[in-house]
């Protein structure tokens, strides 16, 4: 019996080793396509369309999540190493606009939920977990918990992140006449002194592991964007991470975006994106006008504002501000607090809504059989 159960296991190893280097193949392998075609953060992009094709068309793919939690540590370090002294100076300004993203998490949790259940029918639960911009693990899990259809819950972040990545950078490169950030995002292995990837290493191991200890939310960007940060700041390194691993990061978070549909009929997933893509309309919609207000009260950037406040996965837009050179301390920032503000307060805004609900019902039942 041992021996059977010892077979399965490597049997099951050796299966999911296979999907995961098929993963990363295809993934490797759109990234490169795309990078020829001049396509703005090409390795990201092209590695998540090319996987998402593939995994509507039957592909057995997958990430597992400790190899994503591993390349978002490497990319919370790269996000790190981009706080400098002189952010003190704007501080002020700053706080306006992270206070600004309460209003703007209740705004879209408000119009995003009615939009589900008018246009989708999704049921109340299922509606307010899909339309929270962010937090797409603790979402999925505290949705269902709550009565919610979690594999709805997950269709529709994984598709509006798949939406936001693919037009956000497209747009900017394209439309604004934005440029990639010369040289690429990271430096060369053979260029960093030995001392600092030392540095930079234990900035992503540590801070991940003593994130993961905190049970912080994000764990594998804040640990490491927290240490690289300090790190930083204090003047113990100036280096970035390499730009080697920093395109295989993107390989690997892009993939592990596309192969989130594994497993899922295409007609289930086409009906998933096209919803989704009426509430990302909206959220980018609510994020630009968020983007025009705060410019004309604090005077921030409008384009750093899009994206500080753009309802894209965290990993996946602090990728695209440090690819389009667009402050991406600021933006990683904003998008850190959204998820800390969503994963703490959304379920509880939750459950008040339901007990609210429930008292008025009994208030109501009581009031009848009073009558």
């Amino acid at each position: 019996m041992r021996r059977l159960s010892d077979f399965t296991a490597r049997a099951l190893g050796r299966l999911a080793l296979g999907r995961l280097a098929l993963a990363l193949g295809i993934g490797a392998v759109g990234g490169a396509l795309f990078a020829q075609l001049g396509v703005p953060l090409a390795w990201l992009i092209g590695a998540m369309c090319l996987t998402t094709a593939s995994a509507l068309a039957g592909a057995k793919i997958m990430v597992p999540a400790p190899l994503r939690w591993l390349m978002i540590a490497v990319l919370g370090t790269m996000v790190g190493s981009a706080f400098r002294p002189e952010m003190f100076e704007r501080a002020g300004q700053w706080l306006v606009s992270l206070s600004g993203l309460l209003v703007y998490v209740a705004v879209v949790a408000v119009v995003i939920s009615f939009y589900f259940r008018r246009v989708a029918r999704y049921d109340r639960a299922t509606a307010y977990f899909s339309a929270i911009p962010g937090g797409l693990a603790e979402m999925i899990v505290v949705g269902g918990a709550m009565g919610g259809d979690d594999r709805t819950i997950a269709l529709t972040h994984a598709s509006r992140i798949l939406l936001v990545v693919l037009t956000i950078p497209i747009w900017f490169r394209w439309v604004e006449g934005y440029q990639p950030t010369p040289g690429g995002v990271g430096e060369a292995i053979a260029s960093i002194p030995a001392f600092d990837l030392v540095v930079l290493a234990l900035c992503a191991v540590v801070g991940f592991v003593g994130a993961r200890a905190l049970r912080l939310p994000g764990a594998a960007l804040i640990g490491p964007l927290a240490l690289s940060a300090a790190a930083h700041l204090t003047g113990l390194t100036e280096s970035r991470p390499p730009s080697e691993i920093v395109v295989i990061s993107q390989v690997v978070i892009g993939a592990s975006v596309g192969c989130r549909f594994a497993g899922v009929k295409a007609r289930r997933v086409l009906s998933a994106l096209l919803v989704a893509a009426g509430s990302t309309i909206l959220m980018l919609g609510i994020s630009v006008a968020s983007a025009v207000v705060l410019h004309a009260v604090a005077g921030l950037p409008v384009e750093a504002l899009v994206l500080a406040y753009a309802p894209g996965g965290v990993a996946e837009m602090s990728l695209i501000a440090l690819a389009l050179g667009i402050d991406p301390a600021f933006v990683s920032t904003h998008h850190v607090v959204r998820i800390v503000l969503v994963v703490v307060l959304a379920p509880a805004a939750f459950k008040l809504f339901v007990h609210v609900r429930e008292r008025r019902a009994r208030a109501a039942e009581q009031e009848a059989k009073g009558d």
